[in-house]
């Protein structure tokens, strides 16, 4: 397959020479290449995905998947727009796009390994894509928080677990999926999916990639991803507390800088938020179809550098350090401790989410 570099590009950019594939998702196809002028950048095609269901086996019409694809492509060049306003950079540069191809060129950006305390600089540059909405990404569709088929599943889990559920978790859950579902205060640009290979490490800062999941809603779902280990992403990590903290005061107050506000919202009522949904235990192709957490209970399974009730694990002591004694929150943190513990004695060798970030 070649770079798909169609008229319009060639007549904007010239054409391309040195063309590379790189590695990608099966919804997109990237190549790095050369331009005329010299400047090396990144052509990225958003693909339609036909993989089948895993609950039914049927895969999607080709109209449906190519509307699916046209959709990403409208949210990635979206928010490269919008967050290609803010300086320092924190996206790489549009260098052009061809929307009936569903293609975009775009600067190439040398990654970096990063080094000890890489939270800190990833929270920063987090803040200030953020900040960076405007109101005006009339393209992009709310954030979705979890709903009841959420609460029930990891009720259930807990259940199956052995732990009695107090009617006040319940309650605690109800009304933690309404205040997930508000509106935010102040929308920040969400990338949808800020994990380590998003995030590229630059002498000038981060600069983040792959926006094929960008929305409008509250950043703290995000700056949670720190503290609850990358729920979307393969790469599950863990940090010291002082370094979390150090990091998250450093996204409160960068959003502070640029956008004169406070952050609303509570970052326990995220992580908690992140530990109920089932379909954070899965890549993103296989979200929406099965209930993950009775799938749990049942086997485990490996995506990336932990398996799924390692992950289970790591996010119930999360939120059982976060929320006990919360007033929110309180029961909540109780069950996870208790589900935790069962998760622990059931198991008994399950590992611990790793320190080190593992090259990307």
């Amino acid at each position: 397959m070649g770079v798909p570099f169609g008229d319009r590009l060639r007549d904007e950019l010239g054409p391309p020479r040195r063309e590379r594939l790189l590695d990608s998702s099966p919804r997109s196809a990237v190549w790095r290449v050369e331009l005329v002028d010299g400047t090396a950048a990144v052509v990225k095609q958003l693909v339609a995905d036909e993989a089948a269901d895993e609950a039914t086996g049927e895969t999607p019409d080709a109209a449906a998947a190519d509307a699916a694809a046209d959709e990403r492509f409208r949210r990635e060049i979206t928010a490269l727009r919008s967050a290609g306003r803010v300086r320092p950079a924190v996206v790489p540069r549009l260098l052009g796009a061809d929307p009936d191809s569903r293609v975009l060129v775009l600067e190439h950006v040398e990654h970096r390994t990063p080094g000890e305390g890489w939270q800190i600089a990833y929270a920063q540059g987090l803040a200030r894509l953020h900040a960076a909405a405007t109101g005006d990404e009339t393209e992009l569709p709310r954030w979705t928080g979890p709903g009841e088929r959420d609460v029930t599943a990891f009720l259930a889990f807990a259940r199956r677990l052995g732990a009695t559920v107090p009617a006040a978790a319940e309650d605690e859950l109800g009304a933690l999926v309404h205040r997930l579902g508000a509106p935010a205060v102040r929308s920040a640009l969400l990338h949808g999916d800020p994990c380590p290979g998003n995030d590229l490490h630059t002498p000038d800062g981060i600069r983040f990639v792959d926006f094929e999941q960008a929305c409008l809603g509250n950043g703290l779902m995000e700056l949670a991803y720190l503290r609850i280990g990358f729920p979307t992403c393969w790469c599950v990590t863990d940090a010291a507390g002082p370094l979390l903290s150090e990091a998250e005061e450093m996204y409160r107050t960068t959003w502070r800088a640029a956008t004169g506000t406070e952050v609303a919202g509570d970052l326990a009522d995220a992580c908690a938020g992140w530990l109920i949904r089932g379909d954070a235990l899965v890549e993103r192709a296989r979200r929406g179809t099965v209930d993950r957490l009775a799938r749990a209970v049942d086997e485990d399974w490996t995506w990336g550098t932990v398996t799924a009730r390692e992950r289970l694990l790591h996010r119930l002591g999360v939120v059982a350090g976060m929320a006990g004694g919360h007033e929110a929150l309180g029961a909540l943190g109780a069950l996870a401790g208790d589900v935790r513990d069962r998760v622990r004695q059931r198991w008994l060798r399950l590992g611990t989410v790793p320190t080190r970030r593992p090259p990307s």
